[in-house]
């Protein structure tokens, strides 16, 4: 669907899990959800959040395979690793600074979120998309989103890594990235 971006908006999640459901109909996952869905910080509060692939320009999942078994395509879709290549190894699983990347034991398969590649690729929106009543995920022309009071912004900061995905995030007004610093939210060490 040329001229169509996906946006992630997790203001937006009602936690309805239609998207995940959804998923499960794709048909190259194998009635398996691919959405990464989540309680936020469930002991103090109901809000969630549901997650797609970023889709990486340059993919950290492809670049620590061993085996090669990780493609783009020219459309920027980081695709599942090919089967007949992957060898499970979980690199991929603890290289994505987002976690997205799931190891399947029973097919030894590494899959995850490929934009619904099979609908995509012949003009048709991602399943999750097309059933979110909140656009938390929405596969829209730029300008629908135009309107929004957040921004989109597709830079992601991890430590000194910056990352620039296809899949834009809704951001509060005046932000132009996403910084995650995992030592924020690690324990202090105290020597006593």
């Amino acid at each position: 669907m040329y001229g169509y971006e996906f946006y992630v908006d997790p203001s937006r999640c009602i936690g309805c899990q239609a998207c995940v459901k959804a998923c499960e109909e794709c048909d190259t996952h194998r009635g398996r959800s691919m959405i990464n869905f989540d309680f936020i910080d469930r002991s103090e509060m109901i809000g969630t959040a549901a997650y797609v692939c970023w889709h990486c320009e340059e993919p950290t999942c492809a670049q620590v395979c061993p085996a090669d078994a990780i493609k783009k395509g020219e459309d920027g879709v980081v695709l599942s690793s090919l089967k007949p290549r992957c060898i499970a190894c979980s690199n991929c699983v603890l290289a994505c600074p987002f976690g997205i990347p799931k190891i399947i034991p029973e097919y030894e398969q590494m899959m995850k979120c490929d934009m619904c590649y099979d609908r995509t690729s012949v003009g048709k929106r991602p399943m999750c998309a097309t059933v979110c009543p909140s656009q938390a995920l929405a596969y829209v022309r730029p300008e629908e989103i135009a309107g929004r009071q957040e921004k989109p912004t597709n830079i992601f900061h991890f430590g000194n890594q910056t990352l620039r995905t296809k899949v834009y995030m809704m951001t509060p007004p005046g932000t132009d990235s996403v910084t995650a610093d995992i030592t924020e939210y690690m324990w202090e060490n105290t020597n006593e």
